[in-house]
């Protein structure tokens, strides 16, 4: 397995974990990871970051081991994106370029809308900013995609997922990116992740979010509104498979109209869901030409 340094950094109340490669006084490179993941999935991107002259960090996200599992249980999209605002900050950085897949690139969105000063460019992958949102209340294909997200409300997901190791994991991998394989030793350090008590609470205390009202700060309601609709006010880069069977490739789909700042998309003809560790040398080669120099 690739090794990187490991810290923890003190950001939004919690203790995440992170992962990181290149100096630390080099311009910052945030990197999120979405579901069912963890901060390994960006094993390739770190190195070729720092290559190009970034300190490039991959937290794990709030409630995945070993970042410290938040005891208000709040998962929400808004607190997800203070996250990120929080993390640049506790990095020592003034400002950073976010990079974000799945609910990593739901935050990112979220953090460039709420705190437009701290991203200076964004990349998101696997998840087009509103149009998921607008697909999933109208588009049959699409919920029919997402049915995973309506089990996972219910009490028997903790358990389904749970079963056999983790095999329900296995199947939403399979789905999502039909043409690609997990490493085993990296499909044991996923697995070693959702195993820690808790894990798969907060994993889908991310999806009970979306639909429990309850499960949502009151404080926050502005904010989640902004981060669900808002336009993107940051120079985007978007990234998406052409074969993701999570998120059908027709919701990018007239996307530009909510990035007034502008937005390169790139479909990946031959990739899933997982297009960053299916087609590296392309996915690298896009966000390295679209970030530029490191210190520009």
């Amino acid at each position: 397995m690739h090794a990187f340094q490991t810290a923890s950094v003190h950001a939004n109340g919690l203790d995440f974990a992170t992962l990181q490669a290149g100096p630390e006084d080099a311009p910052l490179a945030l990197c999120l990871h979405g579901f069912p993941d963890h901060a390994r999935t960006w094993r390739l991107l770190l190195p070729a970051l720092a290559e190009a002259g970034y300190r490039a960090v991959a937290p794990y996200m709030r409630g995945y081991a070993p970042t410290a599992i938040p005891a208000d249980g709040r998962y929400q999209t808004a607190v997800l994106s203070q996250d990120v605002g929080a993390l640049i900050s506790a990095l020592g950085a003034e400002s950073a370029v976010v990079i974000g897949h799945d609910w990593g690139a739901i935050a990112a969105h979220g953090a460039a809308i709420l705190a437009p000063q701290q991203v200076r460019k964004l990349v998101t992958m696997s998840v087009p900013h509103r149009n998921a949102g607008l697909a999933l209340a109208t588009q049959y294909a699409q919920q029919k995609r997402s049915w995973y997200m309506f089990f996972f409300q219910s009490f028997l997901a903790d358990a389904a997922v749970a079963a056999n190791d983790f095999a329900f994991i296995d199947e939403l991998w399979r789905d999502w990116s039909p043409n690609y394989r997990l490493e085993a030793e990296e499909r044991e350090a996923l697995m070693r992740t959702f195993r820690t008590e808790g894990v798969l609470g907060a994993a889908l205390g991310y999806y009970r979010a979306m639909f429990d009202p309850s499960r949502q700060d009151p404080s926050l309601a502005v904010a989640q509104a902004q981060v669900l609709v808002a336009d993107i006010p940051v120079e985007t880069l978007y990234l998406h498979g052409a074969q993701d069977g999570c998120m059908g490739i027709d919701t990018v789909d007239g996307l530009e109209a909510a990035f007034p700042k502008g937005l390169e998309k790139v479909i990946l003809e031959k990739a899933g869901h997982f297009l960053h560790l299916e087609q590296p040398d392309p996915v690298h080669r896009a966000i390295l030409e679209f970030l530029g120099e490191a210190r520009d």
